[in-house]
């Protein structure tokens, strides 16, 4: 590739301008003063922190990184992200998969390394409602699912009473305990790191079996109770912890746990068709974002807390008594509001220009919004206002 082509490939590829994400264009009507979101305008994108576009640094780090054969083990990149991640977490290895779902299925196999095993769940975990099954029908393992804590932990009795050996025929035997962390259905809860381990000792001492968690967004836990990831993770047998949420990579996640289970997870890592050759390209981007977008996630914090305070005290229904520990925000719409919960979406998307994700929950009552990189103060006001425009009927 040219040289002087590089600008323009980088700004093919980021999309719009980086330094004004959420900017506004406003038109207002003669009819009426509510404002109306003009087909020029800059869309505000709440639905998840996924959505962002890899950073211009980040496209730069991709471009000229060293690259081998993952598949045979020889990408340097990729070396260097796994073994970057083992070490923030205090483990001994790391294993870098496509996808989050993945990272997840890959545990369990490697957990459950011969089929018919169970595992201990939370009922609101993504694992349990989000990733399809895969859990039994991939990995032929069945499920456990207890009810979470509000804060998002597993009872320690339900745990008990759930544990199942193989010495009746009839019952699948427990292998591993699973938890998230923070938990997304429990809008981005933090999980006590004195609750993770003492579960860790409750698998470890008591039941003898092992302990996963789900940390897809585990660094805004990091962040929030300012706790350091190896502390956390301390009694914890695996993690998978995805790069492409908060932290804005485009996609990959990376698997952390001792080498043995990293050897197991990496067989199941082929079977899932997981196995990438020059993966460096992408593991330095997810590289970049580790190394440089983890303190940033407190904005997140703050903007969804303050979306959240808002929504809250106009009457919209927040769980947990409207307690927001992170990025995620779920709501239900007021007793008195204006509009469906049908017509919020399209509404908001067409006449304000916010998009955000709904039919969680309680029957399908509560709506999700998502703080991230790409969006600003600026954008988040303007979204508070035409929620709360909207529902309440406020000008």
């Amino acid at each position: 590739m040219r040289l002087n082509a590089l600008p323009r490939l980088l700004c093919r590829l980021t999309g719009c301008n980086r330094s004004s994400p959420g900017a506004v264009h406003y038109s207002k009507t003669t009819s009426s003063s509510r404002r109306c979101f003009s087909s020029s305008s800059s869309v505000v994108d709440l639905r998840s922190d996924t959505v962002t576009a890899p950073s211009r640094p980040m496209l730069e780090a991709a471009l000229t990184a060293p690259t081998g054969d993952d598949v045979m083990g020889e990408d340097p990149t990729v070396i260097q992200l796994q073994e970057y991640m083992a070490d923030l977490a205090g483990k001994e290895a790391g294993l870098y998969v496509p996808t989050g779902t993945m990272a997840n299925l890959v545990s369990i196999m490697a957990h459950c390394h011969t089929r018919a095993g169970e595992i201990i769940i939370g009922a609101n975990s993504h694992i349990s409602l989000w990733e399809a099954g895969n859990a039994a029908s991939l990995a032929g393992v069945h499920t456990r699912q207890l009810p979470e804590t509000p804060d998002g932990v597993l009872r320690h009795d339900d745990i008990r009473d759930a544990f199942r050996l193989d010495t009746d025929d009839h019952c699948a035997k427990t292998a591993l305990i699973c938890l998230e962390n923070t938990h997304n259905m429990l809008g981005g809860a933090v999980l006590n790191p004195d609750d993770i381990h003492a579960t860790g000792k409750l698998a470890h001492d008591e039941l003898g079996i092992q302990l996963h968690i789900d940390g897809a967004r585990i660094f805004n836990a990091v962040v929030a109770s300012q706790q350091s990831l190896q502390n956390i993770c301390q009694h914890v047998d695996s993690v998978s912890i995805c790069l492409s949420k908060g932290l804005g990579a485009p996609l990959g996640s990376v698997l952390v746990g001792d080498k043995e289970f990293i050897r197991l997870a990496k067989r199941a890592r082929k079977r899932c068709g997981g196995g990438m050759r020059q993966a460096g390209v992408v593991a330095a981007m997810g590289l970049y974002a580790v190394q440089n977008n983890v303190e940033r996630l407190e904005q997140d914090h703050i903007r969804a807390k303050r979306l959240g305070a808002e929504l809250h005290s106009n009457g919209f229904f927040l769980p947990r008594n409207g307690q927001v520990d992170t990025n995620l925000i779920f709501f239900g719409l007021p007793p008195d509001s204006k509009v469906s919960r049908e017509e919020l979406i399209p509404r908001l998307l067409k006449e304000y220009g916010i998009k955000l994700s709904g039919g969680y929950s309680r029957g399908g009552e509560l709506f999700r919004l998502c703080t991230h990189m790409d969006l600003n103060d600026e954008g988040v006001d303007r979204a508070a206002e035409a929620i709360v425009s909207l529902c309440c009927g406020r000008p």
